[in-house]
């Protein structure tokens, strides 16, 4: 995983239901920790664009249903700030399923926009994208 320059703004806690934008099987998914992440006492952790997280699985294809995986965000709907000064923000939250926590996905399709955030950070997320925002 490398790191990312851009300020992003953490936009989905733990809890949010997150919809998936590949083909894995998957079709919605819990966010149940957020790793790399240190908060303060009393401060639930949360994922921006590129974090890895893991999750279960709500919605699905039956053999997927309640199964813990590992997942990285590709879009969100809060705004973030890259280094050139744009402001970016996408109109879903979107994340995308994976094998292992290297960060090789798990699905071979992914249906619309990713976050350059997240392909400068997972090259197995950027060999798939088709279109990078």
């Amino acid at each position: 995983m490398k790191p990312v320059k851009a300020k992003v703004t953490k936009g989905m806690n733990v809890g949010s239901i997150v919809d998936t934008c590949d083909n894995s099987g998957a079709k919605t998914i819990k966010i149940i920790s957020v790793f790399r992440q240190k908060t303060v006492k009393g401060r639930s952790p949360a994922a921006g664009v590129g974090d890895l997280f893991m999750a279960s699985v709500k919605k699905g294809r039956p053999d997927m249903r309640k199964q813990v995986v590992h997942g990285v965000l590709v879009r969100q709907r809060r705004e973030y700030r890259r280094p050139n000064g744009t402001r970016i923000k996408f109109e879903d939250n979107a994340a995308v399923v994976l094998k292992d926590d290297k960060g090789n996905p798990k699905g071979t399709i992914f249906k619309g926009p990713i976050a350059k955030e997240a392909c400068q950070r997972w090259p197995g997320v950027a060999k798939l994208a088709s279109i990078i925002v």
